[in-house]
């Protein structure tokens, strides 16, 4: 038995918050809004949401999903698993597995090679893989650096067996330099840095940028460093250990950070523009859930046909980055 992407879907929180036009960072970046979540709305709120219009929409049964993996870097609580909770919300079956990934933007790759495994070892049949981050809840309103670039949403993928003589997702290529940590990071509220009067206090950068040590931060010049050194030299090996080459593949749909980032990563490695979609002018940055998102709408324009061979590209916080293949299968 293979593993395959059987449907999925998306959610997007109802509230949508604009970027100036007149700004030119937002012509660089190519986000002009974003959706964000209610105060009292989390993460594995749009999780659920999004599993549950696939559900409803493929007249999929609940039981059927005998694993549940949650990709999120916005859980509920520290403890509880939010995937357990997401379980009981959603009527899962108990003897369903469900566990939490944290990753950010690579995590929806890295969530398929555990959905592939699964299947493919024959210990599911059908592993409900979602994504569900809301960053705009550690970012600091006076923080543009941050601000304009993330939105929040959740996804849902149904992964199923299947028979067939080909791989139907995969090969993978991962990679990890932990050096990066601290350049895309909350610094205060775990163990390493416990939550104190001092974690609440406001400083401004030299752009003016104000954050304290409970919001997200982000250097976005090493950012885009390591992006442009590492995600090229991934694509290739991928290529390599696919023994395919740039012309076989129908579309590379890459974790959509930035137009800025995306239009150098297509230059550097000469991609078609028919291939490279970029998809985020009206969602932003939603971390985990940007490739769904970008696979979601393709097919629904019916631009992805049976047999169209896919590359996925995730890569940003941790430094963390993961490559897969993706062989459409109606």
């Amino acid at each position: 038995m293979k593993g395959y992407i059987h449907s999925l879907e998306y959610y997007l929180p109802e509230f949508e918050e604009y970027n100036s036009r007149e700004d030119k960072t937002t012509e660089k970046i190519g986000i002009y809004s974003r959706h964000i979540a209610k105060l009292n709305e989390s993460a594995s709120d749009l999780a659920i949401a999004a599993a549950t219009k696939l559900f409803e929409k493929e007249e999929i049964d609940y039981k059927s999903v005998d694993f549940l993996i949650y990709c999120t870097q916005s859980p509920d609580y520290i403890l509880p698993t939010s995937a357990c909770i997401i379980q009981s919300k959603l009527g899962l079956s108990t003897t369903c597995g469900a566990l939490d990934v944290n990753l950010g933007c690579s995590g929806y790759v890295y969530g398929l090679s555990l959905a592939k495994g699964l299947i493919e070892s024959g210990s599911a049949q059908n592993v409900l893989l979602l994504t569900g981050d809301t960053y705009s809840k550690y970012i600091n309103k006076k923080d543009r650096s941050v601000k304009v670039i993330f939105g929040d949403a959740g996804s849902a993928t149904l992964i199923s067996a299947i028979e067939s003589n080909r791989d139907l997702i995969g090969p993978f290529t991962f990679g990890t330099d932990g050096a990066g940590a601290k350049n895309l990071i909350i610094p205060a509220g775990g163990v390493k840095e416990p939550i104190s009067e001092a974690s609440f206090l406001e400083a401004a950068d030299r752009f003016g940028n104000v954050r304290s040590r409970m919001n997200l931060y982000m250097n976005g010049p090493e950012i885009f460093n390591f992006t442009l050194k590492e995600i090229p030299s991934a694509v290739q090996t991928q290529m390599e250990k696919s023994c395919r080459a740039m012309e076989d593949y129908d579309f590379l749909i890459f974790h959509q950070a930035n137009k800025y980032m995306l239009e150098h990563l297509q230059k550097k490695l000469k991609i078609e523009g028919s291939k490279f979609p970029i998809d985020m002018q009206n969602y932003g940055n939603t971390v985990s859930s940007t490739i769904p998102i970008v696979l979601k709408n393709l097919l629904d324009n019916k631009q992805i046909n049976e047999g169209n061979l896919l590359m996925l590209v995730g890569f940003g916080v941790g430094y963390s980055w993961a490559t897969c293949n993706v062989v459409w299968q109606n």
